[in-house]
């Protein structure tokens, strides 16, 4: 049986050893600056108080290292990741679809499953289809398409103009700009 070997993974950081330049600007972990020192000098100063020296800015002319300790260092740049992340909003795509010989309730329900979606931040993808005898009069998805843009024009704002395929259309739409975003739920 044959093992994979893992792969090597990318450096973040050149810390202590790997920093190849002579001299490097050095600032402590009060993020005091120390001044210009040699590398010996610095990796010395590391050692004693127990830190990494770690090249923040490695393309700076000299490269501008730190004392910290690496291990938190990465746990805190872990940590700021996750909650960037957390806070990002989330807007998935719903799909509803209209028949044109829809009743008028079953037309009440899927507006109100509309505005559902709305309000929680996602956007609306509406699909007028045709099937079986009624391909025979495509004039039947002009009329449902203007009867659902005249009723969707009062709840939200349409994003993309009907765009008609053979025997269906599609519409995007989305909240309406002056009103306040309500936060989307996560699934």
């Amino acid at each position: 049986m044959r093992y994979r070997q893992p792969k090597p993974q990318k450096k973040l950081h050149f810390i202590n050893e790997d920093i190849r330049a002579s001299q490097v600007r050095l600032i402590d972990e009060e993020k005091n600056q120390l001044g210009i020192v040699p590398i010996k000098k610095a990796l010395e100063i590391a050692r004693e108080k127990g830190l990494d020296l770690v090249a923040i800015s490695p393309d700076a002319k000299p490269p501008v290292c730190r004392l910290l300790d690496y291990g938190k260092y990465l746990y805190s740049l872990q940590k700021r990741a996750h909650e960037a992340q957390k806070q990002q909003r989330k807007i998935h795509i719903k799909e509803i679809k209209f028949t044109p010989v829809i009743g008028d309730h079953d037309i009440d329900v899927k507006l109100k499953k509309i505005k559902q979606f709305l309000e929680e931040g996602n956007k609306v993808k509406i699909t007028i289809w045709l099937r079986g005898r009624q391909k025979r009069r495509p004039e039947l998805l002009d009329q449902m398409t203007d009867r659902i843009l005249a009723i969707l024009k009062e709840i939200a704002e349409i994003e993309s103009q009907p765009k008609r395929d053979r025997w269906s259309c599609h519409i995007l739409i989305g909240k309406k700009k002056g009103e306040k975003d309500a936060k989307t739920k996560n699934p």
